[in-house]
């Protein structure tokens, strides 16, 4: 078969007249060829061999992080248990998930359950370990949804009942005290000290009829003040305390916001849910809380616009009752009250009123006591006291 002269052969073209000479010429630039398409596929080698190691070069970036049991590289959700030893009394298990996103970014720890009756702030966080995708988070989230287990199973208000002891008011613990302490101990190591910061959810306790309100509390380092004033505010909720009088010891920290804070992690604590009840409003807001603060920390994408106008509350006036009794509330949570106005009264168990319960200080009602069972001493309700300014 003979070719013409400009016979298009595509990248092996030839101008020249075929013959030995011409067939030579084929080879050639057959070969040419050849050594352009060896010198391209070199050069895509080469690229995916340097995306290879930027990849492991990322992975490596961001080792795997360990809680308890749980240990999670980038892009897992895993679930595992803070362990407990027994010491003086029983040990126990808290429930815990890591979620580690595939891009960088800081480590946040949600936690709940302090007081096992506090159920929205739990179900709030159980729902978001099912709804939280690692691969649209930047960095790490930490959630411990149940700390105080056995309040949880045994439907105990206020205290963890093996020990007898508020598991929000023992931190930083001590890993030779009862469980509540032992507990408060593991969580500040393996929680506290892995986070960059911490959200504490709460709510209403079986007894505490509660409208939702968020706690901020500045440390005096006015860099670390700035974050946490802005996550509370992410947050959402619309009645936020300013908390001034906080320990300053991190060895004596006592709450485990407090905990965090002393420990130079930007930290808040909000409460929703009233009274033991699982409202979808209340959960709502706690996961819509989280969610914008993980939006602020740049976790998450999107905006957190921070609540517009919300009321600042300067101090808290507790009203205890003097008496025990029947309890008979006559306010609401949330209602506004005026100092000295009659805001419940108990009864002997004839029905016979024995004592008044009146306002000290005018303000917003945070919660007021939610059932008929009432000892000496016992929180009868608590009066925000609105500051006449923002801080």
């Amino acid at each position: 078969m003979a070719l013409a002269s400009g016979t298009n052969l595509g990248p092996y073209h030839i101008q020249s007249p075929l013959g030995v000479g011409g067939m030579g010429e084929v080879y050639r630039a057959k070969d040419a060829g050849l050594d352009r398409v060896v010198a391209i596929m070199r050069k895509l080698l080469a690229l995916i061999l340097q995306s290879c190691v930027l990849c492991v070069a990322a992975t490596a970036q961001q080792p795997a992080l360990t809680v308890g049991t749980a240990t999670a590289v980038t892009g897992q959700t895993v679930t595992g248990f803070i362990e407990v030893s027994a010491g003086s009394d029983a040990g126990t298990n808290i429930p815990v998930a890591v979620i580690r996103g595939p891009k960088p970014g800081p480590t946040l720890a949600l936690v709940a359950g302090a007081h096992g009756t506090e159920y929205a702030s739990i179900i709030a966080l159980e729902k978001l370990i099912q709804e939280l995708n690692p691969a649209d988070i930047s960095g790490t989230v930490i959630i411990v949804p149940l700390v105080n287990i056995a309040s949880f199973e045994q439907k105990v208000p206020h205290v963890n009942p093996v020990d007898g002891k508020s598991m929000n008011r023992f931190y930083p613990g001590n890993p030779n005290g009862t469980q509540t302490e032992r507990a408060s101990w593991a969580m500040t190591k393996q929680v506290v000290e892995q986070s960059d910061y911490l959200i504490d959810l709460h709510g209403g306790d079986l007894d505490e009829s509660l409208r939702p309100y968020s706690y901020w509390a500045p440390t005096g380092n006015a860099q670390q003040d700035a974050v946490s004033r802005a996550m509370v505010l992410a947050f959402g909720l619309d009645t936020i305390i300013l908390s001034t009088d906080r320990p300053r010891d991190p060895n004596a920290a006592r709450y485990l916001e407090t905990n965090a804070s002393l420990r130079g992690k930007p930290s808040l604590t909000a409460e929703a849910g009233h009274a033991g009840t699982v409202e979808p409003e209340d959960v709502t807001a706690l996961m819509n809380g989280c969610l914008n603060v993980m939006r602020y920390l740049k976790m998450l994408p999107g905006n957190a616009p921070p609540v517009q106008n919300p009321v600042w509350i300067e101090r808290v006036a507790s009203v205890t009752s003097e008496t025990a009794g029947v309890f008979y509330p006559m306010v609401k949570r949330g209602w506004y009250v005026q100092q000295g106005m009659k805001i419940g009264y108990v009864t002997d168990l004839f029905g016979k009123t024995v004592w008044e319960a009146r306002a000290p200080a005018s303000g917003v009602v945070l919660y007021v006591c939610a059932v008929p069972s009432m000892k000496k001493g016992e929180t009868v309700a608590n009066i925000g006291v609105v500051a006449g300014k923002a801080p």
